[in-house]
């Protein structure tokens, strides 16, 4: 019986991309067991996953390097035939080549890739999704076909959103980490006063977000059907909540790897960034909105900024409400 270990301790959209390795590991190995790396604060999305047998948590905030040494200590002792490592960051580098395991394959961007067994090309163009290129680090040990990114909310995940689910419902993640990928909140507050009044509006998000979506209904000129769950739901219940929905509005952000992973229906706003790089929505019924003037700055950066360098963000403000409206 095999024994695998995938390493992604990077943040929330990028543990979604690196599931489609846990989907073809168990289309291929079956018996495996497959234990995942991830980092403190994530693993509430891949709790109850029914293809992994334990999930490894490094708490990257309070004693960083004590823990990240307890942390070798463990896969050193789980005794890994193989240890794919999507992240390319030396901290991951260094669990890989401390690890023991049998075979360890990475992204040669990783500063210790030279030490790993395999080293696979990380390139970021517009033939591959990110999920692509992650599959591509099994593909010596399984084959090149395509998984999707995929989560697993439990029974009792859906029952807790059920009650959100009487009517018609649409759902908003406004927010962002990166400025520039974020959808400024007057035009989301342009956009929502037009939507028809038969959908409730559920904004989701974390609990730091929850002022941003706040400050949003405080201004509509409408707001009965909307609510604010944004810190309310866990990553499983969000997800089982997006999956319903006639429709996720979301930036290029993780609330889009969630609909993703749950094949839900979305639109995704991308403001400074752009699809071609390989992270846009895999969803049968996706769509993908942006800017339609030719900006000479854009884009401006791979995963964002914390400003617009140019000072005027026409990325995110020429993008109409009439875009968002016609994919309701």
């Amino acid at each position: 019986m095999k024994k695998i270990l995938i390493i992604q301790t990077a943040f929330i959209g990028d543990v979604i991309l690196a599931t489609p390795i846990i989907e073809k590991l168990n289309q291929h190995f079956p018996d495996a067991k497959i234990d995942f790396l991830l980092r403190k604060g994530n693993e509430g999305l891949l709790q109850g996953h029914p293809y992994i047998n334990e999930l490894i948590i490094w708490n990257k905030t309070q004693s960083k390097y004590k823990n990240l040494f307890q942390v070798i200590k463990k896969i050193r002792g789980n005794k890994y035939d193989y240890l794919i490592n999507v992240q390319r960051f030396a901290s991951t580098g260094l669990i890989t080549i401390l690890s023991g395991a049998k075979t360890t394959v990475g992204f040669n961007k990783n500063p210790f890739s030279f030490l790993f067994t395999k080293s696979v090309k990380h390139v970021i163009d517009n033939k591959k999704h990110e999920t692509e290129r992650n599959t591509g680090l099994i593909q010596g040990i399984t084959d090149n076909s395509k998984h999707l990114p995929k989560l697993y909310p439990s029974e009792q995940n859906y029952k807790n959103t059920k009650k959100y689910k009487s009517s018609a419902y649409i759902c908003i993640a406004p927010t962002s980490v990166w400025f520039t990928k974020q959808y400024p909140q007057d035009k989301w507050i342009e956009f929502i006063n037009q939507i028809d009044s038969k959908y409730t509006i559920y904004f989701i998000g974390s609990k730091d977000d929850f002022n941003f979506c706040q400050g949003i209904i405080d201004k509509l000129s409408e707001r009965s059907k909307q609510q604010n769950l944004a810190g309310k739901l866990s990553f499983l219940e969000t997800a089982a909540l997006m999956k319903d929905a006639k429709m996720n509005y979301v930036n290029d952000s993780a609330p889009m790897h969630i609909a993703s992973a749950m094949n839900a229906t979305v639109t995704a706003i991308f403001c400074s960034t752009t699809p071609v790089f390989g992270f846009g929505p895999l969803s049968n019924n996706s769509f993908i909105i942006e800017t339609t003037e030719e900006l000479g700055c854009r884009p401006c950066g791979l995963h964002g900024l914390k400003e617009c360098p140019e000072k005027h963000f026409k990325c995110a403000y020429n993008i109409k409400k009439e875009q968002l409206l016609e994919k309701i």
